[in-house]
């Protein structure tokens, strides 16, 4: 049963969570490559800055897919402390790029609005799916945790649990789940499909709402006033 357990979360780490790191990792290599090439400077950053948080990240997908070190982390119980440290250094990485960002706003550096939106477009894509992970990971003790026999309390209340009738027999959220609670939040500003029950799970939703907001608001409208 144990084994078996583990197998359905490591398939749920390397078949989900790993492609949906990877797919940051593309957004900001091609951010880099279109800064080195278009010459883009985000306030006192150079093009090379959108590649710093590619190493951690590089790390995070090794810890969800590679099966040696995920096993060593496992048996030392640090796996789960390993993820939430380097899912705190990518999105700590992505808000001094937001920064970097509204720096050059404020300096009126930002004069071409492709190339704002591409930014905004990168930062808020990472801060959707770096928070997706972060709840996938959070919620109940993580993934592992979470299939249990007698698992920790819930930090969100998904509809599925209120209306066991409504969902399959023996449903339980998965990343693609967090990822929609995630991408509503950043969105609607505020829970749209599980509620936060935790004060750290309502800590995270805020944190996610405001990074959001300063991108959507402030960055993307300055972009849409400078295509008119």
């Amino acid at each position: 049963m144990h084994d078996s357990l583990l197998r359905e979360e490591a398939i749920e780490s390397e078949f989900e969570a790993a492609p949906a790191v990877a797919l940051v990792i593309c957004l900001q290599l091609l951010l880099a490559v279109v800064s080195k090439t278009e010459d883009w400077v985000t306030w006192r950053f150079h093009w090379w800055t959108w590649l710093v948080p590619i190493g951690p990240e590089l790390v995070l997908v090794a810890v969800l897919t590679w099966h040696r070190p995920r096993r060593r982390l496992e048996q030392a119980g640090l796996r789960h402390h390993a993820s939430l440290g380097l899912l705190g250094v990518v999105s700590a990485a992505n808000a001094l790029l937001l920064l970097g960002v509204l720096g050059s706003l404020i300096e009126g550096r930002e004069k071409s609005g492709a190339q704002l939106l591409l930014k905004a477009a990168c930062v808020w894509s990472t801060n959707v799916i770096a928070f997706g992970l972060w709840y996938w990971s959070v919620d109940r003790g993580g993934p592992a945790r979470r299939l249990r026999p007698t698992p920790p309390k819930p930090d969100f209340q998904f509809p599925q649990m209120e209306s066991p009738q409504l969902a399959p027999h023996g449903w339980r959220p998965e990343l693609l789940d967090y990822l929609y609670v995630s991408f509503t939040n950043s969105i609607a500003f505020s829970p749209t499909d599980a509620m936060p029950l935790t004060r750290k799970a309502k800590l995270l939703m805020l944190a996610e709402s405001v990074t959001s907001a300063v991108t959507v608001l402030l960055v993307a409208a300055r972009a849409v006033n400078i295509f008119k």
